[in-house]
């Protein structure tokens, strides 16, 4: 198997892939019908998940490479905020006990993950592409989280993992009406029903563009609403204003969370073949240990 080496990587220049996670999971999740192995274990998420990080690894290469992960559900943006996420539901019985496994999968496959207590993913990936950008590296985040956007800068791309596109200023600007440095602004405006930030209601991602672009950020529209023409979008900025604020403070991503892992750990290095054969051999992944040379071939067992 092919893997991410930092031989001849690094030597070309410092490059950090950051894969989110959660993103992985539930599109393995979600993507394949209920497996488990012979034990009962419910394992689709788990090998849905290996068979994309191993794709990945095989056609991607980096000095530097991370999984990063949600810890928990609460974190400090539950404290600005309670209804913060409250209303999502909790994940699937069948997809609980995979958690742990997922992890392990990652272990077995020698990449770094990192997750932090009280912080999102999200803040974490912030945090080491500035700490890894400081160092003189370039980034690459694998997700289609609209929500990273904010962090696309001339160093730092994002990468569709589902169409294998890179995400730039443009395809930000498409999304949004605004570069990344505004993204955060448009947001705090149109809020997230998603994630439950509330932001100005009756006011959608182009209209909060519009009011961005024409008066530069937040804080200096929310001081002159009252000039805004439009007495129905005027009242509805100066009655929501403190949600608008708020709604900022949610969305705006930590890029100074504690750094779980040095960055040092993040480099790249084959896995330590017996490690992740007992591991595909424990989770019954044949297909997998068939590509590696090993193995008798076909998907974990599905049950009746």
């Amino acid at each position: 198997m092919t893997t991410t080496t930092t031989e001849g990587a690094e030597a070309a220049e410092k490059h950090l892939i950051l894969v989110d996670g959660s993103g992985y999971i539930f599109r393995a999740f979600h993507a394949l019908p209920p497996m488990t192995r012979p034990d009962g274990t419910p394992v689709n998420a788990v090998f849905g998940f290996a068979q994309m990080l191993e794709k990945f690894l095989t056609q991607h290469a980096a000095s530097h490479i991370a999984v990063v992960f949600d810890s928990a559900r609460e974190t400090f943006r539950n404290q600005i905020y309670p209804a913060y996420k409250a209303h999502r539901p909790e994940p699937p019985e069948e997809l609980v006990p995979q958690f742990a496994l997922i992890r392990e999968a990652t272990d077995a496959f020698g990449v770094c993950r990192v997750e932090q207590p009280g912080y999102e993913a999200d803040d974490l990936i912030a945090s080491y592409a500035r700490a890894f950008e400081a160092e003189g590296g370039r980034v690459t985040i694998v997700s289609s989280d609209k929500d990273l956007m904010q962090l696309v800068r001339e160093r730092v791309i994002m990468l569709d993992p589902i169409k294998q596109k890179p995400i730039r200023e443009p395809e930000v600007i498409e999304k949004f009406g605004v570069p990344p440095a505004k993204v955060v602004e448009v947001q705090a405006l149109a809020g997230d029903s998603t994630d439950n930030v509330p932001g100005v209601p009756g006011i959608g991602v182009k209209t909060a563009a519009q009011l961005i672009a024409e008066y530069g950020d937040l804080e200096t529209l929310l001081a002159r609403a009252g000039e805004i023409r439009q007495p129905k979008r005027r009242e509805l900025l100066l009655t929501h204003a403190d949600s608008a604020r708020i709604s900022k403070r949610l969305v705006a991503l930590d890029d100074h969370a504690p750094l779980p892992a040095p960055i040092e750990a993040m480099a790249a290095k084959p896995p330590d073949p017996a490690r992740l054969a007992a591991f595909l051999r424990e989770n019954n992944f044949r297909s997998i240990l068939a590509r590696m040379g090993a193995g008798d071939g076909g998907p974990p067992q599905r049950p009746p």
